[in-house]
C-alpha cells in the first residue's frame, strides 16, 4: 500500500511538475480590427529587455485550433520547456492560435465519400483572418528592441506546416530557418521561398491524412531550384510524423545554427 502511495504521488508531481511547465508560456492576445489572435510566449530564463534573442513562432495543427489560448501548446512545446533547453538556449518562443473558423493556409479542402481530404493549396488570394493577424502580429515582432531581426525562425506542423510554407512565400526575407511537419503547399509557390532561407521537411510515408507527396513534391522543386533544404521522410509514421521530427538530435541546434544575411 505505502508503494502504491508512493507511485500515485510521484505520478502526481509529473502531472502538476508538467502544468507548471506549461504556465511559464505568457497568456497573451493580438487584436487587430476586432479579431483577436491568442497568444502564448516564453521568454527565457533571466530575461532582459536589453539584451537580443532569436524568436521562434510554432505554428499549431488544425486539431488544436480555438480560443482557449491552451490548446496550440499539445505539441511542441515540451522541446521549448526542456531544462537543458532553458539552460543553454536563450530564445523568445511564441505559439499563436488559429480560431476554428479560419484556417493557417489559403487552401480548399475537399472531403471524399470515405472521408479522405484533398488540399488545394492557392498560389494568390487574399490571407485568412488567422493568416492576416498572424502577418500583423509579425510587424509588431520586428519592431520590439529586444528581438534580433536576422534570427527569426517559424515552423509548424499539419495545418501549421501548410501555414509556414504560406507565411514564407508572404513573408520571404523575414525568416532565417524555416520547417514543415506534415504539411503541404502548392508547387508554382515554392520558387518565391526556395533561395531564401534554409528549409527542413519532415514526413510520414504512412501518413493518410496528409499525403506524403506533398512534401515529397516540394522537396523536388526545391532540389530542381537548388534550393538548401533537408528532407526527412518517416517509412513507419503516419500523420503524427512530428514525434519522429522533433526526436532528431540536431532539430532544434540546426535551427538556432541559421540567421539571415
Amino acid at each position: 500500500m505505502k508503494k502504491l502511495n508512493l507511485i500515485i504521488a510521484f505520478c502526481l508531481c509529473f502531472v502538476f511538475s508538467n502544468a507548471q511547465d506549461k504556465s511559464a508560456f505568457v497568456r497573451t492576445l493580438f487584436t487587430l480590427k476586432g479579431d483577436t489572435l491568442p497568444l502564448r510566449i516564453l521568454y527565457p530564463k533571466d530575461f532582459d529587455k536589453t539584451k537580443k534573442y532569436p524568436l521562434v513562432l510554432f505554428l499549431h495543427g488544425r486539431g488544436e485550433s480555438g480560443n482557449d489560448n491552451e490548446k496550440q501548446l499539445i505539441h511542441g512545446s515540451e522541446m521549448f520547456l526542456d531544462p537543458n533547453f532553458r539552460s543553454n538556449t536563450q530564445a523568445v518562443v511564441v505559439f499563436p492560435q488559429c480560431g476554428s473558423d479560419s484556417y493557417w493556409a489559403n487552401v480548399k479542402i475537399n472531403t471524399s465519400d470515405k472521408g479522405k481530404r484533398n488540399f488545394n493549396f492557392q498560389k494568390t488570394g487574399k490571407p485568412t483572418t488567422a493568416m492576416k493577424l498572424l502577418l500583423a502580429y509579425i510587424e509588431e515582432l520586428e519592431d520590439l528592441p529586444y528581438l534580433d531581426d536576422s534570427r527569426f525562425y517559424v515552423g509548424g506542423l499539419s495545418m501549421g506546416g501548410m501555414g509556414t510554407y504560406e507565411l514564407l512565400r508572404r513573408e520571404p526575407k523575414t525568416f532565417a530557418a524555416a520547417f514543415a511537419i506534415c504539411g503541404g503547399d502548392n508547387v508554382a509557390n515554392v520558387r518565391k521561398y526556395a533561395n531564401k532561407l534554409p528549409l527542413w521537411l519532415f514526413h510520414g510515408l504512412k501518413d493518410d491524412v496528409v499525403l506524403s507527396e506533398y512534401t515529397i513534391n516540394i522537396a523536388n522543386e526545391l532540389k530542381r531550384l537548388g534550393a538548401d533544404y533537408k528532407l526527412n521522410l518517416y517509412p513507419n509514421a503516419n500523420h503524427n510524423s512530428w514525434n519522429p521530427a522533433f526526436a532528431e538530435p540536431d532539430f532544434l541546434s540546426w535551427l538556432f545554427s541559421k540567421s539571415r544575411k
